[in-house]
C-alpha cells in the first residue's frame, strides 16, 4: 500500500508539473506571435485567444478548455504592470477586469494565463488541490514590448 500511494503521488505530481510547463511554453509562444506581429491587434479577440491557447494544450485538456481564463492588457510602462494577482476568498483567481487588449507597435503587453487543473486521484486531492472543488490553479505569464514594425 505505501508503494502504491507513493507511485500515485509521483505520477500525479509529474503530470501536474508537465501541464504547468506546457502552459508556460504555450504562453511564451502566443506572446512571441503577438510581439512579432504574426498576430495583429485587429486579429485577436477573446475567442481567438482562447483557441490559440487551447489548441496548443489540447493534449491535456477537454475541448474548448472550460477551465481556462486569461488576461491580455497593454500598459504605458513596465512599472505599471501589476505584480500581484487578485484572488477570491475561495482561492480562485478574481477574473474581474480580465480583457483581451493587444496594443500596437512598441506597446508594453502582459499576458496572464490561468488553468484550473483537476487532481485525478482522490487521496491526493486533499493535499494538492488549492481550490475547493478539488482542482489546483496553474499559472503562466509573459510581459513584453511589441516590436516597432507593426
Amino acid at each position: 500500500l505505501p508503494f502504491t500511494v507513493l507511485m500515485f503521488a509521483v505520477i500525479e505530481t509529474s503530470v501536474s508539473f508537465a501541464a504547468q510547463q506546457l502552459m508556460s511554453n504555450v504562453t511564451d509562444d502566443v506572446a512571441r506571435s503577438m510581439r512579432t506581429a504574426k498576430i495583429k491587434p485587429a486579429d485577436i479577440n477573446d475567442t481567438k485567444l482562447r483557441d490559440l491557447i487551447c489548441d496548443r494544450i489540447d493534449l491535456l485538456t477537454p475541448a474548448s478548455c472550460p477551465e481556462l481564463v486569461f488576461d491580455l492588457k497593454s500598459y504605458p510602462t513596465y512599472s505599471a504592470v501589476p505584480i500581484k494577482i487578485k484572488y477570491l476568498a475561495s482561492g480562485d483567481v478574481d477574473t474581474t477586469g480580465f480583457t483581451t487588449e493587444l496594443g500596437g507597435a512598441g506597446s508594453i503587453q502582459a499576458l496572464r494565463v490561468f488553468y484550473r487543473w483537476p487532481i485525478m486521484t482522490d487521496f491526493m486531492r486533499g493535499r494538492l488541490s488549492t481550490l475547493p472543488d478539488g482542482k489546483t490553479l496553474l499559472y503562466a505569464s509573459m510581459i513584453w514590448q511589441n516590436e516597432p514594425y507593426y
